[in-house]
C-alpha cells in the first residue's frame, strides 16, 4: 500500500516524511516524499539502514496499541521458510506466524489462489451463498469426523462459537430442564483465545485477572488427570470439555490416549459434549491431518484456524449433525467470515496439507529433528526435555528460554518460547527442508551458552 502526504483526513493528521527505504536488487526506493541520493551519494548507506528499523519501531509504539511486546524486529518479505529484515538480513523461519504460515511464506499454489479470487470477488457477507465457501467445508466434513462447518475469522472466535453451540446443544437436549448443563471443563496450562468466553477457559490466571469477572462456570483441572475429569463431566453439570490434543502455548504437552478415551467416554455416558481445540497442533502440524487421528478418538466439536487460510484470517468450527441439528438461524454470524478470497486460500491450503504425501514427509521430518536435537541438545545442562509430535516440538529448559530465542534471532534463526516461558517453541512451515532443520539445529548449539551467561547473572 503507498501512503501519500495529499490523501484527505476526516480529522487533521499532519504526515511527516519518514525515512523508510527498501531496497531490491541494488535499486534503492523511498516511500513519501524522502529525497535519496545514489549514486555519488555521501551520506552513509550503512547508518540509514540502521535507522530504517529503529523509525518503524518508533512509529508503532506511538500510532498502535501497547498489546504486544515485540521483538526489535521489522519484517518485509518472506519466500519459503526465509524471512527478511528491511534492512534485507535473512532469517530461518521457526515460527510460522505462530504455526499459521504452514505451506511458507508465498507458496505458488497459494499466490495463484488468492490472486485469481481476488480479482473475481473478495467479499459478499453471508447474506448470501458463495461457491469457495460451499466447497471449503465439503472438503473440511469429507476429511473429517464432523458433517458441518461453521466458519469465523479466528482461533478464538471458533472457540466462542464452540461455547454457544454447547450451551445451544444441552438446552436444545434438555427442553424440559430448567436449568441445563452450562459448566465446562478446561484444563491447566491451556490456552483457548483472548475474547471473553475464550478468556475464561484459558487457565494461565495473567491472562484473565485484568478482566475479571470473566464467564462464570469454568473449572480447570489437571491436564491429563483422568479420575479428576470423569468425575466433574458425571456430576452432569457440565455441558462440554475443552482440550487441546497437543498444547501449544501451554508448552508442547500431548495428551495420552486413555486420558482422551476416558473423556469420550464419559461425555457420551453424560450427555456432555467432546471440543478438540486443534487451532495450532491441526492441520498437518502433528503428521496427522488432525492432531487426535494419531489417538483414534473423535470429538463432538473440533475448533480450526491458524494455518486453515494460509496466513489470511479464518476460523472454523467442525460439528457432528447431533450438535448442528440444535443450531438455528440466527443463532450466531459473522460478516466477514467464510468469504470467497479466504476459503479460496483455505481451499489451496488444505487440498496440499491433506495428501498423504505430503502428511508423511510432516511424519518423517519430525522424527529426524527431534533425534537431531536429542543429539545436539541433549547433553546439554540447562535441556530438561526435548518432546512433541511431528513438526511441533518443544524443548524446555531449567531457566527463562528469551536469552537463547533472541540469540537464535541475531544468528539470523527465528523461534518461540511457551509454557512459563522456559520453553522453546519450534513449529517451522510444513515445507521446510531437512538442510533447513539441520541449520535451524546448528544455531540453536550455537546460541545454547548464552543460557550459561543468563543463568550466572
Amino acid at each position: 500500500m503507498i501512503f501519500s502526504p495529499s490523501l484527505s483526513f476526516h480529522r487533521s493528521l499532519t504526515l511527516k516524511p519518514t525515512n523508510y527505504y527498501y531496497y531490491n536488487s541494488g535499486a534503492v526506493t523511498a516511500c513519501l516524499n524522502v529525497e535519496v541520493r545514489v549514486s555519488g551519494s555521501s551520506q552513509n548507506t550503512s547508518s540509514l539502514q540502521e535507522k530504517k528499523s529503529a523509525e518503524i519501531i518508533a512509529d508503532e509504539k506511538k500510532f498502535i496499541v501497547g498489546t504486544y511486546a515485540r521483538a526489535p524486529l521489522v519484517l518485509s518479505s518472506g519466500k519459503g521458510c526465509k524471512l527478511y529484515d528491511v534492512e534485507g538480513r535473512e532469517y530461518l523461519d521457526l515460527t510460522s506466524g505462530i504455526a499459521v504460515n504452514a505451506l511458507g511464506h508465498g507458496d505458488p499454489a497459494w499466490v495463484r489462489a488468492v490472486t485469481e479470487q481476488a480479482d473475481v470477488l473478495t467479499h459478499v457477507s453471508n447474506v448470501y451463498y458463495s461457491i469457495p465457501q460451499v466447497e471449503l467445508a465439503k472438503r473440511l466434513v469429507a476429511s473429517s469426523f464432523a458433517d458441518r462447518v461453521f466458519f469465523c475469522n479466528s482461533g478464538t472466535e471458533a472457540t466462542e462459537a464452540a461455547i454457544k453451540f454447547a450451551r445451544k446443544f444441552q438446552r436444545f437436549s434438555n427442553p424440559d430442564s430448567k436449568e441445563p448443563p452450562y459448566e465446562f471443563l478446561a484444563f491447566t496450562n491451556c490456552f483457548h483465545g483472548r475474547t471473553m468466553g475464550a478468556l475464561a477457559l484459558t487457565s494461565k490466571e495473567h491472562y484473565r485477572s485484568p478482566f475479571q469477572p470473566v464467564m462464570p462456570g469454568v473449572t480447570f483441572l489437571e491436564y491429563g488427570d483422568t479420575q479428576a475429569a470423569v468425575e466433574a463431566i458425571e456430576s452432569g453439570k457440565v455441558a462440554a470439555v475443552f482440550v487441546e490434543p497437543i498444547q501449544g502455548e501451554g508448552g508442547i504437552y500431548s495428551a495420552t490416549k486413555e486420558f482422551l478415551q476416558s473423556l469420550r467416554t464419559a461425555c457420551d455416558t453424560s450427555g456432555c459434549l467432546l471440543v478438540y481445540d486443534e487451532v495450532q497442533c491441526g492441520l498437518g502440524r502433528t503428521g496427522y491431518l488432525w492432531a487426535h487421528e494419531s489417538y483414534g478418538v473423535f470429538p463432538d466439536i473440533m475448533t480450526l484456524a491458524k494455518p486453515l487460510a494460509g496466513g489470511l484470517p479464518i476460523g472454523a468450527v467442525l460439528v457432528t449433525e447431533r450438535v448442528a441439528s440444535a443450531i438455528s438461524y440466527g443463532d450466531h454470524g459473522s460478516t466477514f467470515a467464510g468469504n470467497p478470497l479466504v476459503c479460496s486460500a483455505g481451499i489451496a491450503v488444505l487440498d496440499k496439507i491433506s495428501n498423504p504425501t505430503f502428511l508423511a514427509s510432516v511424519c518423517e521430518k519430525g522424527v529426524y529433528f527431534k533425534d537431531l536435537l536429542v543429539q545436539k541438545l541433549g547433553g546439554d545442562s540447562h535441556v530438561k526435555e526435548i518432546r512433541g509430535l511431528g513438526l511441533i516440538i518443544g524443548v524446555e529448559l531449567d531457566v527463562s528460554a528469551s536469552p537463547l530465542v533472541e540469540a537464535c534471532q541475531k544468528s539470523g534463526l527465528l523461534v518461540l518460547t511457551a509454557g512459563k516461558g522456559n520453553v522453546v517453541r519450534i513449529v517451522p512451515p510444513l515445507i521446510i527442508s531437512k538442510q533447513e532443520l539441520e541449520l535451524a539445529a546448528e544455531i540453536l548449539v550455537k546460541c545454547l551458552p548464552v543460557l550459561d551467561q543468563a543463568s550466572n547473572k
